[in-house]
């Protein structure tokens, strides 16, 4: 039996699986947790590594590395952290988003060029805000990578040059999935110079080797890992429901949304992954849930006890900001409470209804994309929740299909290990069991929910 290992380095924690490189199966299991917070030591994600992965490697032939993407790793001459890494979730760049936004020329200017429009949680905006607000230490700044990349270069034995694929490169702001290059020119826009950047290595290249001699894949970020973990195909779009909501499909060409809604992302097998994220998906119900003193299982009895629309209680979750649509600096509201709707049950319901409304939004805005939104996978630490799955089917226009519960992220890194180390033009089959999940429509619940949203959104920018 070939065995190859999987990364999947999140926000959270850090997760290695090791599997049949044939089958899939997985075989042994890791975990390390991370610190929470916008900003971390990179080092720190090393230290998780050599934690979940301990005792699980003997025999390993292939690594992959799956990362959260648009994390900013800054590195001086000699190849040590110049800064803290600042994370996706990080929105102190907000403002450099807007900036750089209008410095090139607006949305259509951007999305035309990279795919995507500025906002905070894009590497692009984040050097803008550490040119400007840190210069000492960015003038230290030789190269600059993304955490799958530092991870990556980290496992490399013969410390070559860093290398990224298309995936994550094409969440950073200044790589183009279109073209398939880099766009220097908006590095020094917003750096004020230019600065090394990692090789965009293919799919299924090798790009170096391990110090126990493991073949090591070219690694993805996170969204792109998870849909090659689930094997997601032309008309499906998997949901995930972790610390943000990631919302994204398959198409054959490049997407370019002008309006930032959709980012234009490229996957991990040569096509493209058109994705809609959202800051606040998990963490909601967690809020909610501790708000009640409640258990999350608690909750989902609660918001199952209530009717479809809550009462006419509607969440908008904005918890901590937004990023679709773009309100780095918004706040949740909860609109329509009255005497009568008052109660435990409601609110529970109205942020399961609310999450799950804020990922509605997102799946409309990749039909405006016409990316076809045939069936949903809905994956992720939410999409274990009883009510998740008995509400989102009602909500989202298309039959949702939950797989069985698995690190997919970790899955996806691991069979692009084992696609790297077979050679082959086409990566493994390897099969993933699902649930199908059905509910009523109610289109009544996420109307509510838009005309609230609207109607906040002069309050909230």
């Amino acid at each position: 039996m070939t065995l190859v290992a999987g990364v999947d380095s999140s926000t959270q924690s850090t997760k290695v699986v090791v599997c049949d490189a044939d089958t899939g199966e997985v075989l042994r299991e890791g975990r390390a947790p991370h610190p929470d917070g916008t900003e971390v030591d990179p080092r720190v994600w090393w230290a998780a590594w050599e934690q979940a992965s301990a005792g699980l490697l003997d025999g390993v032939a292939a690594i992959g590395v799956g990362g959260q993407q648009q994390g900013m790793i800054c590195l001086d001459d000699a190849g040590e952290v110049v800064r803290d890494a600042l994370l996706w979730n990080d929105t102190r760049s907000a403002q450099a988003a807007v900036d750089l936004t209008d410095e090139f020329g607006g949305p259509k200017a951007w999305a035309d060029a990279v795919g995507l429009v500025p906002v905070a949680s894009f590497t692009v905006t984040k050097l803008r805000w550490f040119a400007r607000a840190e210069p000492q230490l960015a003038a230290r700044t030789e190269t600059v990578l993304l955490p799958h990349d530092w991870l990556t270069h980290r496992l490399r034995a013969d410390g070559g040059d860093p290398t990224t694929d298309r995936g994550e490169a094409s969440g950073t702001g200044y790589w183009s999935a279109a073209a398939e290059d880099y766009r220097r020119d908006l590095v020094r826009l917003a750096f004020g110079r230019d600065v090394a950047l990692p090789r965009v290595a293919g799919p299924a290249e090798v790009v170096g080797e391990t110090a126990s001699g493991a073949l090591l894949a070219a690694g993805t970020g996170d969204t792109m890992g998870s849909a090659f973990g689930v094997g997601l195909r032309s008309g499906e779009v998997v949901v995930s429901l972790g610390t943000s909501g990631c919302v994204s499909g398959v198409s054959e060409v490049p997407t370019a949304d002008p309006t930032g809604l959709v980012a234009g992302y490229a996957d991990a097998t040569g096509r493209f992954l058109p994705l809609v994220c959202t800051l606040n998906a998990a963490r909601v119900l967690v809020t909610v849930a501790d708000l009640l003193g409640r258990s999350l299982a608690e909750l989902d009895e609660l918001a199952l006890s209530a009717p479809p629309g809550a009462g006419g209680l509607t969440l908008l979750p904005y918890l901590d900001g937004e990023r679709t649509p773009n309100l780095p600096d918004a706040r949740g509201l909860l609109a329509g409470i009255t005497r009568a709707n008052a109660s435990a049950a409601n609110l529970a319901r109205a942020a399961v209804e609310g999450m799950l409304g804020g990922i509605a939004d997102a799946l409309d805005a990749l039909r405006a994309q016409e990316v076809p939104v045939d069936r949903v996978l809905l994956v992720g630490g939410a999409a274990q929740s009883r009510a998740v799955r008995a509400i989102a089917p009602a909500l989202f226009g298309a039959p949702v299909t939950v797989p069985r519960p698995a690190e997919y992220v970790a899955l996806g890194a691991a069979r692009q290990a084992a696609w790297a180390l077979s050679g082959a033009a086409e990566p493994p089959q390897w099969p993933v069991g699902a649930e199908e999940v059905t509910a009523a429509a109610t289109p009544q619940v996420h109307e509510r929910y838009v005309d609230v949203r609207d109607r906040a959104l002069p309050l909230l920018t």
